[in-house]
């Protein structure tokens, strides 16, 4: 339409007629003289309006779906590392955990025996040294470690120095069958020489065969000369099974050792001996023997009945004991003898009294 002074008065009009007819429909409320004609408007143009909003919806959804996607993706794997990262760190706090509790006990057994230790970590097992059974350790010379040095842990004895390098050393357990080390016996103070078996109990062989020992008993390292290898009371582990003596001079006992040589992490390298023999103060108390409950006893008291009372009273008076009635008792031969059959069964005359039918 172009722009003629007649369109002008027409679009002038228009606005006019449209602020007329909003008025009147806002003083009329719900009488309102146009709501008809909204109702008939609403009547054509809805369906229409419906099927165009079905149609472009599923295009505008799509359209803000893949506007969304990238930042619901870099969300999605920012909670991914996060949820990585704090499973991660959770592992590593057990780890650290644990390690702490082994690193503590082992230096309260160090405490108690007074050693100098090196403290040490399980890098790498024994399959690239052999068929022994060795462990890695994470120190060496430059860290102050020989050769012949004894390790311990929080347990008890894992085994000796055996080679040594710069920053690792080589550790060959106590329960390998080349090991050997000598024992002392708690409070007996029995000696012997253990020697591993691989994952079977140690075997020691106590130098008096007439020695008592028995199932439980604990035994400790006794040390060697100048502490090298062994420094004295390391614990060892406690007897398991006691072989026979058959009157040999020696007596083989069986020893389950307190270290798991399978799961060894943090360990001690003996690098100070102490300056008294500890004897038998690094072996952990021993447990409380379990509470054993009390049996409770059944007490039964019989109470006599009167018909058990009258019994013995007859039976106590035939017998010429002193009884419940004084003309039996007394042998009275005026007062006849009860023959009939009391209620414990007994029929005969009482002996000593004389009845009528017997002067018959």
């Amino acid at each position: 339409m172009r722009d003629t002074r007649e369109s002008r008065l027409l679009l002038v009009l228009l606005i006019a007629i449209a602020f007329a007819l909003i008025t009147v429909d806002i003083r009329g409320g719900e009488d309102s003289p146009v709501d008809g004609a909204r109702q008939a408007a609403a009547t054509v143009f809805g369906p229409i309006e419906d099927g165009v909003a079905t149609a472009v919806n599923p295009v505008g959804n799509a359209i803000g779906a893949v506007r969304d996607s990238g930042e619901r993706h870099d969300r999605i794997s920012a909670l991914e590392r996060e949820n990585a990262a704090l499973k991660a760190r959770l592992g590593s706090d057990d780890r650290n955990r644990s390690r702490a509790r082994e690193l503590d006990k082992m230096l309260k057994t160090a405490g108690a025996g007074q050693y100098g230790i090196k403290g040490a970590e399980v890098i790498a097992i024994g399959a690239a040294q052999g068929f022994s059974w060795t462990v890695t350790i994470d120190v060496g010379s430059r860290d102050g470690i020989k050769r012949d040095m004894t390790v311990l842990n929080g347990d008890g004895l894992v085994g000796r120095v055996t080679t040594v390098g710069p920053g690792t050393a080589t550790v060959l357990l106590a329960n390998d069958p080349d090991f050997t080390v000598g024992t002392r016996m708690e409070k007996t103070d029995e000696l012997g020489f253990a020697t591993g078996q691989g994952d079977r109990p140690l075997s020691v062989q106590l130098l008096n065969g007439k020695s008592k020992v028995k199932k439980g008993d604990r035994l400790v390292t006794f040390g060697s000369q100048a502490a090298r290898p062994f420094v004295p009371g390391v614990p060892i582990g406690e007897v398991v099974r006691v072989d026979p003596s058959g009157g040999d001079l020696t007596r083989t006992i069986y020893v389950r050792p307190y270290v798991g040589f399978t799961k060894l992490d943090i360990v001690g390298v003996v690098v100070e001996a102490p300056r008294t023999d500890p004897r038998d103060t690094v072996l952990p108390p021993k447990p409380a023997p379990p509470k054993t409950k009390p049996t409770p006893t059944v007490t039964v008291t019989v109470t006599p009945s009167s018909g058990g009372a009258d019994v013995q009273g007859r039976s106590e008076s035939r017998d010429g004991v002193q009884g419940d009635d004084p003309g039996v008792a007394s042998g009275d031969p005026s007062t006849p003898p009860d023959d009939t059959p009391s209620d414990g069964g007994q029929g005969r005359s009482t002996p000593g009294t004389t009845g009528p039918n017997d002067q018959r």
